[in-house]
C-alpha cells in the first residue's frame, strides 16, 4: 500500500506557531519564551490527526543561507523582511531536537531554500506514485499543483478551505499552476520584495497569459509601451519565483513508512525538559 506523505514547510509552521498564539507559553519559572516549541508541536500534532494519519510526515527548514543564490539574481529579494524577533529563531534548535524525539524526519540543506527541497522531494515521492500533501500558505507552492495528486494544505483557515488542488486555480486565478511563475511575476509577490509590472494586476495579469501562454508568447500587440520596457525584468522574477525540483539530496531521505502518532505539546517539553 502507497503510503501518502506530508511536507511541511518548517519556517512557516515556526511563525504560524510563534504568532498564532493568544497567549505566550513560557517555562515554569516564567523566565523563558517557549511558545515556538510548543506550538510547533501542537499544530503539527493536530494536522497529523485532522489530516495526515497513516501519512510519513517531513519537515523541510529553509538554510540559514538559503536566500543567497537568488539574492544573487535579484538583489531585492526579501530585502524587505524585518529581524525575526528575539527568541523565534533561538526554538529552531529545539524544534528539531522535538522532532528526533518525535520520529519526525526533517532536512535544513545548505544552500537552500525549504521551497526547494520540498519541490525535489515532491518530484521524488511523485516518481513513487506516492500522493503528496505540502503543508504551508506560501503560493510559490502553486506552480507544483500541475500534478493533480498533489495539494496544499493549510490549517490556519477553515476546514472547508483547508486544501488547494489544482481544480481551484484556474477559478481563482484565471492560469494553470504552471503559469504561476509567469503570473506572479507580472502580479509581484510583496513577501518576497518581487515589484511585478507597474500597471499588470491579477485580471491583466491572466488576460496577457490566455490560452496557456507564457510570458514569452505574450504578443507583443498585447503589451503597452511601459509594460513591454519592464518585460526583461518580469523574465527575471520568474526565474527567481520558479522552484528547483533538483536540488542534490542525500539518498533515501524519505522513509515511505508512517510517521508514529505524534505526542502533545506538553508531553514532549517535559521529556526535553524545557518546562
Amino acid at each position: 500500500m502507497t503510503v501518502p506523505l506530508l511536507l511541511v514547510d518548517g519556517h512557516h509552521l515556526l511563525h504560524q506557531s510563534w504568532f498564532g498564539f493568544a497567549a505566550r507559553i513560557w517555562n515554569r519559572p516564567k523566565t523563558i519564551d517557549r511558545t515556538g516549541v510548543f506550538g510547533f508541536a501542537a499544530l503539527l500534532r493536530k494536522a497529523q490527526l485532522q489530516h495526515a494519519v497513516g501519512f510519513e510526515i517531513f519537515v523541510v527548514f529553509d538554510a540559514e543561507d538559503g536566500s543567497q543564490p537568488r539574492a544573487a539574481a535579484d538583489g531585492d529579494y526579501k530585502a524587505n523582511r524585518p529581524a525575526p524577533e528575539p527568541g523565534l529563531i533561538e526554538s529552531l534548535a529545539l524544534i528539531k531536537q522535538g522532532l528526533d524525539h518525535s520520529g519526525v524526519s526533517w532536512i535544513e540543506h545548505d544552500g537552500c531554500e525549504a521551497d526547494d527541497v520540498i519541490a525535489t522531494l515532491t518530484t521524488t515521492a511523485r516518481n513513487a506514485d506516492r500522493p503528496v500533501d505540502i503543508m504551508s500558505a506560501d503560493k510559490d507552492f502553486i506552480q507544483l499543483l500541475a500534478d493533480p495528486h498533489v495539494r496544499l494544505l493549510n490549517t490556519s483557515v477553515k476546514a472547508d478551505r483547508r486544501y488547494t488542488t489544482a481544480a481551484h486555480i484556474r477559478p481563482r486565478y484565471g492560469v494553470d499552476p504552471g503559469q504561476w511563475p509567469d503570473y506572479r511575476a507580472l502580479t509581484g509577490d510583496p513577501a518576497d520584495n518581487i515589484a511585478g509590472v507597474r500597471g499588470i494586476g491579477t485580471q491583466t495579469a491572466a488576460r496577457l497569459l490566455a490560452d496557456g501562454r507564457h510570458l514569452e508568447t505574450v504578443p507583443a500587440a498585447a503589451l503597452r509601451p511601459a509594460w513591454a520596457q519592464q518585460w526583461e525584468q518580469a523574465r527575471q522574477w520568474r526565474e527567481v519565483i520558479k522552484l528547483s525540483h533538483k536540488v542534490s539530496l542525500p539518498d533515501a531521505l524519505l522513509t515511505a513508512t508512517p510517521t508514529a502518532p505524534l505526542p502533545t505539546a506538553p508531553h514532549l517539553l517535559e521529556a526535553l525538559e524545557l518546562w
